[in-house]
């Protein structure tokens, strides 16, 4: 098993602030909104470095996703920012009309996202927002793993020419992806090359399948690995590479069960390679306020539940 360290630890919701600063640096059509959460998305350093390109829409999310239309239709590479609940449930219909009918250059931003959201309760952590977005024509579905590669996608989405949803979070998590690891929408990457076992994850759960795969491989279990940050376009050719190598699969995520990574897995495999799958997620429940390590714990979401699934899957081969 392929060792990795831990970098420092950090919030993916600052790798977005820092990589919508280097975009707007690069790129001078690059705009920002925000609906009344500037400090808490990190868009504060873009909004003093370009004030003529920030635009403050307050609480008006729906409005917010409108401007953000108009804006790319006249040229800009529009950035909005706020918690992935309202970012996506509370103004679907724009989205869905304005944004990706119209396949307008917008970047929805959803900080806050998934049970690790912690305190903030049910009502905020957000466990369909993959789904939402992934259903929508046209949309392309991003979740990194670490601070810097929430930088890299930040940046990386910038150039792509249409709607993107990038999806991160509010806790503290390890960073292990290096600076210059290079970042390309639509292309998994292989953290460990392995014979028994795929562990397919995203985001958050993606630190937690390497230390599962370090306990594995102590066992005599050897896990192929796969960093999944884009969702959609899903990385067919890696998935069905390995999984037609190790034979079973244990797919991970922060999520539903229903719509989200796991689900576009599984429907992969059913039509291209049936191989029995184990899934990590949330099994059709809401979250609850609590510690996000706690409530990782109770929902299963740790690196003992995803070698426990390993297992289950190994079994079914």
């Amino acid at each position: 098993m392929k060792k990795y360290n831990v970098l420092g630890n950090k919030d993916t919701r600052s790798g977005f602030g820092d990589g919508l600063l280097e975009a707007g640096k690069r790129n001078p059509n690059v705009v920002a909104l925000c609906a009344d959460l500037t400090e808490s998305v990190k868009m504060t350093a873009f909004k003093e470095e370009f004030p003529d390109r920030f635009v403050q829409v307050g609480i008006a999310e729906s409005n917010m996703v409108s401007i953000a239309a108009g804006m790319a239709l006249s040229g800009k590479v529009a950035y909005i920012g706020t918690f992935a609940a309202f970012a996506t449930g509370r103004v679907y219909d724009q989205i869905r009309q304005s944004v990706a009918y119209s396949n307008t250059n917008v970047k929805i931003c959803g900080s806050h996202a998934g049970i690790t959201l912690g305190e903030d309760g049910a009502t905020h952590q957000i466990l369909e927002d993959i789904g939402l977005m992934k259903m929508i024509p046209n949309m392309v579905v991003i979740n990194p793993c670490d601070y810097n590669q929430t930088k890299q996608a930040t940046i990386a989405i910038s150039e792509h020419n249409g709607p993107v949803y990038l999806r991160f979070g509010r806790p503290k998590v390890p960073i292990f992806i290096s600076e210059d690891t290079p970042f390309e929408i639509g292309k998994a990457i292989v953290l460990n090359e392995g014979k028994d076992v795929t562990i397919i994850a995203t985001g958050h759960l993606v630190w937690e399948a390497i230390v599962a795969g370090e306990k594995l491989a102590e066992q005599g279990i050897d896990a192929e690995i796969i960093n999944i940050h884009t969702i959609k376009p899903l990385d067919t050719e890696a998935i069905l590479r390995s999984v037609n190598k190790t034979g079973c699969v244990v797919s991970c995520e922060e999520h539903q069960y229903n719509g989200g990574l796991n689900d576009s897995v599984s429907q992969l495999l059913s039509r291209n390679n049936p191989k029995p799958i184990e899934y990590i997620g949330i099994d059709d429940k809401f979250g609850e306020s609590g510690k996000p390590e706690d409530l990782m714990v109770k929902y299963g979401l740790k690196s003992e539940n995803i070698i426990s699934a390993v297992h289950k899957a190994i079994k079914r081969k």
